[in-house]
């Protein structure tokens, strides 16, 4: 037996878009929202990051990333620093810290409840599975 791939492919987006879509919603109730909460995420993980390196750790142009990181600046979310030669280098504010952290509390309670149809045995088959898929290709 061979799955239909399609629906696989669109089994897997329509979970993603669901959580997106209940992540998102919650965020909003806590003043943000998953694109920001996301950056400030990125920028925690590696501070002093740059643009183009936080643009890819969260799936986006350096464009668009440049323009969020801008109203989270704006914000008083983010601060960002010259680095060596033209580098800028990012930062979390204090403010930032708190939303960051207020973020991962709401984060954690929608995850929760997305995947609650899931036992832990399955979750961390899911998990193991989908990082099978997102290692680079080997030829």
């Amino acid at each position: 037996m061979h799955p239909d791939l399609q629906a696989l492919g669109r089994a897997v987006k329509l979970a993603q878009y669901r959580q997106h879509r209940a992540l998102d919603s919650a965020l909003s109730a806590v003043g943000t929202t998953l694109a920001q909460w996301d950056a400030l995420r990125a920028i925690s993980r590696s501070p002093g990051a740059s643009a183009r390196e936080l643009a890819g750790a969260t799936f986006q142009t350096e464009q668009a990333f440049g323009a969020l990181v801008g109203r989270l600046t704006n914000q008083g979310l983010v601060e960002r620093r010259k680095g060596h030669g033209r580098r800028i280098e990012h930062h979390l504010t204090p403010a930032g810290e708190r939303v960051l952290a207020t973020g991962r509390r709401v984060a954690d309670e929608v995850l929760a409840s997305c995947f609650s149809p899931l036992s832990d045995t399955d979750r961390v088959t899911l998990l193991g599975l989908l990082q099978r898929l997102a290692e680079p290709a080997t030829t």
